[in-house]
């Protein structure tokens, strides 16, 4: 086995079949309460984005004088910006460590399910190359691999002898719209930023603002694009991880940037709108 496999996916193995035997032999269930454990257990890296997104969000008046301040000298600003991030105790690049970690543990499933679930061994003796030795299971028993209308082997698509492409199924979906939920939410920041940036014809979007507008068409995309074509328990994964990040950033910082689409919906009080 090579490092990756050793490090990663083979304990993300051996912890999903944990979570397997504890739950009635449910690779569903399994799945989404190891997702649920994953996201526990990556808290105290995220926390500090979090808290980063806070204090950026509270010195937007005082990046705003600073712009005014540093007028047409762009490398003053930038240089009195980071002595401020400096004194607040902020990072700017904070943010990318939630992204990184999602994409380092994704790649890992990846692996797994392309370890043990999709391949002509089956399952079971599949998982029994990853597994430790007292998790190893039986060769006359079989992986339980039904999740509701899913076979979490395949993917969850629609074909239709009517329809001459593939459709995503609705897991693949709610998937791709909590990433676009999760990634609206944290707009607030890129939102303040970008409307003072605009006061200003010589600076320039702030890195963590960058990355948070890609992530908002980025991510819901390789959502589906890559549910087309791998195992739908990948897919849960995906879903119960990122539902998860989501209700964690709504209990940090409120709606955020999805405050205007609820609005337009009557979902929200008008008190909330400045969430």
């Amino acid at each position: 086995m090579n490092i990756f496999t050793v490090l990663l996916t083979q304990p993300l193995a051996n912890g999903l079949i944990v979570f397997y035997n504890i739950l009635g032999s449910n690779m569903g269930l399994a799945i989404i309460f190891f997702s649920l454990f994953l996201r526990f257990l990556l808290n105290p890296l995220t926390k500090p984005y979090m808290d980063s997104m806070k204090r950026m969000k509270e010195i937007a008046p005082q990046i705003e004088k600073l712009k005014k301040r540093h007028k047409g000298d762009k490398l003053k600003f930038s240089q009195a910006q980071a002595d401020l991030y400096k004194e607040k105790g902020i990072n700017p690049g904070a943010g990318c460590l939630p992204y990184l970690l999602q994409i380092v543990v994704l790649i890992a499933f990846f692996r797994m399910f392309n370890l043990t679930l999709t391949t002509e061994a089956g399952p079971t003796t599949a998982f029994n190359e990853l597994l430790y030795s007292p998790l190893k299971i039986a060769q006359d028993v079989a992986i339980n691999t039904r999740f509701l209308y899913l076979d979490i082997t395949q993917p969850d698509v629609i074909v239709s002898s009517l329809i001459p492409f593939t459709i995503p199924g609705p897991l693949l979906f709610l998937a791709a719209l909590t990433q676009l939920v999760s990634a609206k939410i944290m707009q607030p920041y890129e939102n303040v930023q970008e409307a003072l940036a605009k006061k200003t014809p010589e600076s320039s979007d702030d890195f963590q603002v960058a990355m948070q507008k890609s992530m908002i068409v980025t991510f819901p995309l390789m959502t589906l694009f890559i549910g087309l074509k791998f195992p739908s328990g990948l897919a849960l994964y995906w879903f119960i991880f990122s539902f998860y990040q989501a209700y964690q950033q709504y209990k940090t910082q409120g709606w955020g940037g999805m405050t205007p689409w609820l609005n337009r919906l009557g979902l929200l009080k008008s008190e909330n709108s400045k969430k």
